[in-house]
């Protein structure tokens, strides 16, 4: 499947400055509190030098004010303190700045900050946003989701069905009444599309890199940046980030053990900065994380290369790749009633034997052994295999002395397949006979794309606009492969040959385009303006090969006015007002089993494409936040209105039979308020809470096309609690570190009817470590500490109208208590 991979590459040159001083000399500085770039400008003309530094390094951040006389040494240390920049030469006449490596935190750094922040609140934006921080992500057990480290933000709820938020079928995150494929999520800039289960245009962030190669990671609730590459980011967007290869030698080993088996082992070297100026990273990991109620295990290996390259003062090349090969067992979906009669550990058929003979029953009728109610209440086994290849080439330049940019090409190939145990479909004797076959979706992804960003300082006003281009082929296929009567499959998760049915085979391809432009005017000290607008062009395009009813054709999705306007207004150096608006549209999904190819005809689609609306929400943010030295603290008032709500259902005998067809049913309203605090409150000691209240609402009765009225109005949003609070406590005193994570959510809905209840649950985790030395540490996770029983993801299977009796099978079940021990030695 890997293919050679070509990148786009722009060459430019850099900034000059004014004059020369010498570094002892005092200089008075009266720098006015602003963003990052304009303040070390202001610098460069006070201290009469030239500084070179990567703007898209401080893009969104700020500094205060610098009224002083200080050396030109001492002013630039106090600018640059906390702005990721580090000073890669200095000269009397010029200083060239350089990006701070993020690498993890030496583990016997005694030095280092305990204090450092596991959360920042967004200081400087003028929409509601976050950073959990790469020390965070460190404290949680390696190999553990980064979506599970943004679960103790405002709002924020997430759930799967394992402790390490890995299993991708039931990774679910809810922010303000929006699910996970309701996100926009990028890498290093890059799309990784919604990662949604059965991913048409992206993977997961854990396919994506490798946990212990997180950065820092920013959630926008409302919205993501005007230029964020996603047309999914309706419900906000998540930006994560690598770290960079360190300026020194260094070799990272990791050894993880812990329950159900799982076991991680991982190596990373650097290089350092070599001859030539370049540095690179190197990472491999090899992750088998056992299953802990039925029997399989996730098992993966995964590669990770970044490279540095400077090309003069004035270019930056970075070039990344992800290579992985990861397998997974499913855990089953249950749902109320069978946890009732087959308790919290039920899950996989035991054996093969057992899995025959059940198929034979559901095929052919009988009474099925104890404990089953139903012979196909279990399945024998399901999963899959996915294969990644992600990649791309960034080259972040200087122009002149007020205008930047980047521009980045990447590429990502995918080849999937989702297996089941089918009991339905007997292998045909030819085949091997056995009551069972083995049911498969196939996917296979060829997505490549570039974009391109220019930001040009023009006294207070900093002028951006941007391009994102990506061209996406994904073809996804439905096959029936035999399974030999009497033999349990040795291996079941494979990329299976020779199937003796097919079920559909269909190609689609999108072509998306992106444009944005936006000014950020600071019009006073205190009060700064931004306004800006993008438009979208998505065009999907379907051809069935192999299809009992094809469906072939096109349908786009198109608006050229998504406007977004924001203030930002200083009290004083600690305090700071913010709003907003949004406005936002999703594209429609290209798929088989989303989407409106969906449907089950080419009559069907006719009927729906001329009229189909593309969903679109309208955000609307205020809040204050506050920072000093030891509290930081944000609060968040939103509306956002949900409109051209899409819902599949089932028309009449109108159209040629029955088809399921995609409809536009209305709108949903969230109103809301979300609060954090985080507060230093003794040396080595910090205590971070965060509470949402969310009332995420249907607007609308729905009514399917010849159906009956469903009476939702009023009804709340499926899988979203009303409140999500989090609760944490930290020490680090350099040697020592521990923090607990209390998270709660309110009871959901999985229901449209709200007639089925999950109820409301609290999970604590805990997290130790003890640096020995520079060279070695220990860490010890312990997850769901309190070894409570609830439901974590919901709609697994879908959401249903009406339950009110609990069976329908679409619940995961939370892992009981697990813990996790990690040794780590650096050289």
């Amino acid at each position: 499947m890997f293919k050679l991979l070509t990148s786009t590459a722009m060459v430019v040159v850099a900034m000059p400055a004014a004059a020369q001083a010498r570094d002892n000399a005092p200089v008075r500085f009266d720098i006015q509190a602003s963003d990052t770039a304009t303040a070390l400008n202001q610098f460069a003309r006070q201290a009469g030098v030239h500084v070179i530094f990567p703007y898209d390094a401080v893009a969104n951040r700020r500094v205060g004010a610098l009224h002083a006389r200080l050396t030109r040494n001492e002013a630039l240390r106090r600018l640059i303190a906390g702005q990721g920049l580090a000073i890669a030469s200095r000269t009397a006449s010029m200083i060239s700045l350089k990006a701070a490596p993020e690498a993890p935190t030496p583990p016997a750094a005694l030095e280092a900050s305990a204090a450092q922040d596991i959360v920042v609140l967004g200081r400087g934006q003028s929409r509601q946003v976050q950073t959990v921080s790469a020390k965070a992500m460190e404290r949680t057990s390696p190999g553990t989701s980064p979506l599970r480290s943004l679960g103790r933000l405002p709002g924020v709820n997430f759930d799967s069905s394992d402790a390490h938020g890995t299993y991708e079928a039931a990774t679910q995150l809810s922010i303000r009444g929006f699910l996970t494929d309701q996100m926009g999520y990028t890498l290093d800039g890059v799309p990784l599309g919604n990662m949604q289960y059965r991913n048409n245009n992206g993977l997961s962030i854990n396919r994506a890199l490798l946990s212990e190669n997180n950065g820092a990671a920013t959630l926008s609730q409302g919205s993501g940046a005007l230029g964020t590459a996603s047309t999914s980011n309706i419900g906000g967007t998540v930006d994560f980030t690598s770290i960079d290869p360190t300026d020194t030698f260094g070799v990272d080993l990791e050894q993880s053990y812990g329950s159900a088996n799982s076991w991680r082992s991982f190596a990373r070297v650097n290089s350092g900065d070599l001859p030539w100026g370049g540095r690179l990273a190197l990472s491999y990991a090899h992750d088998r994380q056992g299953k802990w109620r039925g029997w399989g295990q996730q098992v993966q290996d995964q590669i990770n290369a970044k490279y540095l390259q400077p090309l003069g003062d004035a270019v930056t090349s970075t070039t990344f790749l992800d290579l992985i090969d990861r397998r997974e067992d499913d855990y089953n979906d249950t749902s109320l009633s069978r946890l009732k009669t087959y308790g919290w550990q039920f899950d996989n058929i035991p054996t093969f034997a057992l899995a025959e003979q059940l198929a034979t029953i559901v095929q052919n009728g009988g009474t099925p052994p104890a404990p089953y109610v139903n012979a196909d209440d279990a399945v024998y086994q399901g999963g899959g295999v996915r294969r990644d290849l992600l990649a791309y080439e960034k080259l972040a330049y200087r122009l002149g002395s007020r205008l930047s940019g980047f521009t980045t090409g990447y590429l990502h190939l995918d080849k999937g397949i989702g297996t089941w145990a089918d009991p339905y479909d007997p292998t045909p004797a030819a085949f091997g006979g056995s009551p069972i076959s083995v049911s498969a979706n196939r996917y296979n992804i060829d997505r490549k794309g570039v974009m391109s960003r220019l930001v040009f300082q023009a006294g207070h006003h900093k002028i951006e606009g941007g391009v994102w281009y990506e061209h996406n082929a994904f073809d996804q296929a439905n096959y029936l492969y035999g399974l030999q009567a009497g033999n349990a499959p040795a291996e079941f998760q494979q990329f299976y040959t020779n199937p003796f049915f097919t079920n559909y085979e269909n190609q689609y391809r999108t072509d998306t385009l992106q444009l944005d432009v936006s000014d950020t005017w600071q019009a006073t000290d205190a009060l700064r303006l931004n306004a800006g607008v993008k438009g979208v062009v998505s065009t999907n395009t379907a051809h069935s090969i192999v299809s009992r009813k094809p469906i072939d054709g096109s349908i786009q999705a198109k608006n050229w006015f998504l406007p977004t306007v924001g203030v930002l207004y200083t009290l004083d150096p600690h305090s700071e007002l913010f709003g907003d608006y949004t406005r936002n549209m999703a594209a429609f999904v290209a798929s088989t089993s989303a989407g409106p190819f969906s449907s089950s005809s080419q009559a069907g689609f006719n009927y729906i494409r001329g009229d189909l609306k593309p969903e679109m929400t309208n955000t609307i943010e205020a809040g204050y936040r506050f920072h000093d030295r030891d509290v930081q603290l944000s609060l968040t008032g939103y509306y956002v209105k949900f409109t051209n709500r899409l819902l599949a259902s089932s028309i009449s005998a109108t159209i040629v039979g029955n088809q399921n067809v995609l409809q536009n049913v209305g709108s949903v309203s969230s109103r809301g308020v979300e609060a954090a605090v985080t507060w230093a409150f003794a040396s080595h000691w910090s205590a971070y809470g965060s509470w949402a209240y969310n009332d995420a609402t249907y607007d609308d009765n729905v009514q399917p096309l010849g159906g009956a009225v469903i009476p939702t109005k009023g009804k709340q949003v499926v899988a979203s609690p009303k409140q999500v609070a989090t609760a944490e406590l930290n020490y680090d005193d350099g040697t020592f570190w521990g923090g607990v994570n209390a998270h709660y959510r309110s009871r959901r809905y999985y229901s449209y009817l709200n007639d089925a209840v999950i109820p409301g649950a609290v999970n604590v985790n805990l997290s130790a470590g003890y640096r020995f030395s520079r060279q070695l540490d220990v860490q010890l996770n312990v997850m769901n500490l309190f070894d409570k029983r609830y439901i974590a993801s919901t709609g697994t299977a879908g959401f249903v109208t009406s339950d009110p009796n609990g069976t329908y099978t679409t619940l995961q079940t939370a892992a009981p208590r697990q813990v996790f021990g990690t040794v780590r030695v650096h050289f």
